[in-house]
């Protein structure tokens, strides 16, 4: 996945519009190998439901004593800064990014070297590349090209080494953003 040399930053969030995002992941990656992650829970910026609870288990009481995902602006800043961030159909999590702060601060331009922009992409998109380059698989769903693809051993171990206790499952944000770096690579 690293055409340009530049490290490619795989995002996932966990969260909604409504609650703002309440856990993220990153998988920094650099000539196709894993060279960091991180990720953490966020306090809601407003309502978590059931609903959103039964897909990523976590509620507002465990997740009100923390910091709100804003304070991470550093950290977000400087992934664009110094690579190209990448999703598993990124629409969703450049939209929740945008929503907290709409633009990073001024930043190389990594597929026109020597240039600068303002914008948090582009965005590579693992879930529209498999959809165009892997049209026999049964699906494009993370988990269900995870399993087509023959992954899941590799990323259970992988989410069983970086993740914390207990988030190392689908719709969790650093196992989700782990499995996107696998399919990506």
């Amino acid at each position: 996945m690293d055409w340009t040399g530049v490290p490619v930053h795989m995002i996932d969030f966990e969260g909604c519009a409504r609650s703002g995002i309440v856990e993220y992941g990153v998988v920094t990656l650099q000539g196709g190998e894993v060279i960091a992650t991180t990720g953490r829970l966020c306090a809601p910026t407003g309502p978590v439901w059931s609903e959103d609870t039964r897909v990523h288990g976590l509620q507002s009481g465990d997740l009100s004593d923390l910091a709100p995902f804003s304070d991470d602006w550093e950290s977000f800043a400087a992934l664009r800064e110094t690579g190209v961030l990448a999703a598993h159909f990124a629409a969703t999590e450049r939209r929740l990014l945008r929503a907290v702060w709409p633009y990073p601060r001024t930043s190389p331009d990594h597929l026109r070297i020597g240039q600068t922009q303002t914008d948090w992409g582009p965005w590579i998109d693992t879930g529209r590349l498999v959809i165009g380059l892997r049209p026999d698989l049964p699906g494009a769903g993370l988990e269900d090209v995870v399993r087509a693809l023959g992954l899941m051993e590799t990323l259970q171990r992988l989410g069983g080494a970086c993740c914390p206790d207990g988030r190392d499952r689908f719709h969790c944000a650093l196992f989700d953003a782990l499995a996107a770096a696998l399919v990506g690579v």
